[in-house]
């Protein structure tokens, strides 16, 4: 299996892939106590994959699935090792949840205007960028831009492989 649900006993392992200088850079930096207020409440879903030997590889947050809207956030996803695939398998499998399972109209999430690798992935799913949110994240002591990005459920289906039949 590729993502479960997590559980609170989860978030120790969660904290430790956050804080891995690469998530550092472009992910914020929750306590423990946020996370488990998050993953407790009902407007959140956490899914994370673990390696072969059992240890936590990647985590994600899906937000607003308490809303009426149809729109749901791609919070937060971290790969303990960019680069290797493992992030666009864990977003294909995002997208088979919120679009299948869920039954979203629209899947969004923010990602910094420098964080090329991520942007890459998103395009390469789908994903269309929508605005950028100016100064919207504070890093290092300096302020950086945002991307607003989106995929919509028909764009999804269309990016589909057809089945042969």
């Amino acid at each position: 299996m590729l993502l479960r649900p997590a559980i609170e006993d989860d978030i120790p392992a969660l904290l430790a892939l956050e804080r891995l200088a690469e998530a550092q850079r472009y992910v914020g930096q929750w306590s423990e106590e946020r996370h488990r207020t998050t993953l407790r409440g009902g407007d959140a879903r956490y899914y994370v994959s673990e390696d072969p030997g059992g240890t936590l590889s990647c985590y994600a947050i899906l937000r607003g699935l308490a809303e009426d809207s149809g729109s749901i956030e791609l919070k937060r996803i971290v790969v303990a090792e960019p680069g290797q695939g493992l992030g666009r398998r864990i977003l294909a499998e995002i997208l088979r949840i919120v679009f299948d399972e869920l039954r979203a109209h629209r899947l969004f999430l923010d990602v910094y205007d420098d964080n090329l690798r991520a942007q890459h992935v998103y395009r390469g799913l789908g994903f269309k960028q929508e605005g950028t949110m100016r100064d919207a994240a504070s890093r290092d002591g300096k302020w950086h831009d945002l991307l607003l990005m989106s995929i919509l459920a028909p764009e999804y289906a269309a990016h589909q492989p057809r089945a042969e039949g």
